[in-house]
């Protein structure tokens, strides 16, 4: 089941990743305004956010080893659904991709927390490299890709099916048995908004996210003001992202069962975002590449540690599934409005020096409220 999960997972960010580097050609070839650009770009991640509450219901209904199954299949028709004319399909196509996405984000914690109760923080990590790992070999290979195949940007985008395809064939084993996720009844997930643990991980889980998409949107950008080339800051960022996977493996060497390794490691990764900002937005130019490495190793971390905690948090399926969607969906909407934020705050202030204020703020806040969501408690909705 491992290299199952591992497939699946490799599945979940390239149809996303994938659209960055070839949107200045899909806005010349489409005519698309900078409106249309930004909305195409905005739409997975609200998609994460919208659709990430479908999850608890579907796993009730299907257990989460079929939802699986279904997801990739939904993920397959949205990544050859926006290949499609007219224009008004490639955004059809973006929102079915973001749902499917979405529910499968939401159901993988809890069928670890099923599968490998005794292994969270290990598996948690292997889940969150992939899927970092998949989101970078995407957005680096896509232009190769054309010329190596000779095709334009939707032969590029459509290559992307391939490897769906092969994690439906790794997944199908596991999808067409029968797990029951429950022995009662459907666990109610209201319950959650009136736990204090519960939203000290959606705090948590929902001001990582904002950070990370700000990052990815700003700091290219960041490193341009500062007499970086633009080829340079792109090699930068698909440094960062890469270095994310190697740090998401550091999670399970740091975070033990106990309250107090998953309280320090969520300090230290919210401070060390913190001091990677200030170092690429304020350091030295030699040192912008230090800085970025921090950047990334800590992201990874962190994103890994984020995901560990719902599965650590939660004391039994039903508790991480509703945890899972109840975080990711909060997340994924501070993460849709992070980016605009931080640009309106450089545009009003006419620097960088607002924004990173505000950002070294929310890692501080992210910091307070890691000493919540990684004590050592858990939550049940069988209560």
């Amino acid at each position: 089941m491992i290299a199952g999960i591992i497939l699946v997972s490799l599945n979940l960010r390239p149809a996303i990743t994938s659209l960055g580097p070839l949107l200045p050609q899909i806005e010349k070839d489409l005519r698309l305004s900078g409106t249309g650009a930004g909305l195409l770009t905005m739409l997975p991640v609200l998609c994460l956010g919208v659709f990430a509450g479908l999850g608890p219901a579907l796993r009730h209904r299907f257990g989460e080893d079929r939802v699986l199954l279904g997801c990739l299949p939904v993920l397959l028709a949205g990544i050859l659904v926006r290949l499609l004319h007219p224009t008004a399909l490639l955004y059809v196509g973006t929102v079915v991709i973001g749902g499917a996405i979405a529910v499968a984000n939401v159901v993988l914690p809890s069928l670890i927390k099923r599968e490998f109760a005794d292994r969270v923080p290990l598996m948690m990590a292997t889940y969150t490299m992939a899927l970092t790992f998949g989101g970078a070999a995407a957005a680096g290979a896509v232009i190769p890709l054309e010329s190596v195949v000779d095709t334009d940007w939707r032969g590029s985008l459509g290559l992307l099916a391939v490897p769906v395809v092969v994690g439906v064939v790794a997944w199908l084993p596991y999808g067409r048995r029968a797990v029951r996720t429950s022995a009662g009844g459907r666990a109610p997930v209201r319950p959650l908004l009136r736990d204090r643990l519960a939203w000290l991980v959606t705090a948590f889980v929902g001001l990582e996210a904002l950070l990370a998409y700000v990052i990815f949107g700003w700091l290219p950008a960041i490193c341009v003001d500062r007499g970086l080339s633009e080829e340079a800051a792109g090699y930068m960022m698909s440094a960062i992202t890469f270095l994310q996977a190697a740090g998401s493996m550091l999670v399970p060497f740091f975070v033990d069962r106990g309250g107090r390794g998953q309280r320090g490691f969520c300090v230290v990764v919210s401070l060390g975002t913190a001091v990677g900002l200030i170092g690429v937005v304020a350091a030295p130019m030699w040192s912008i590449w230090l800085w970025a490495v921090v950047l990334g190793i800590v992201g990874g971390a962190a994103f890994s540690l984020a995901l560990t905690l719902i599965g650590l948090r939660a004391g039994d399926g039903d508790s991480a599934s509703g945890l899972s969607s109840m975080s990711q969906g909060v997340g994924y909407a501070l993460a849709a409005a992070g980016p605009f934020g931080v640009g309106a705050l450089h545009q009003l202030s006419g620097g960088w020096g607002v924004p990173l204020s505000v950002l070294v703020g929310l890692c501080v806040l992210m910091a307070v409220t890691g000493l919540g969501a990684g004590r050592d408690a858990t939550l049940s909705l069988r209560r």
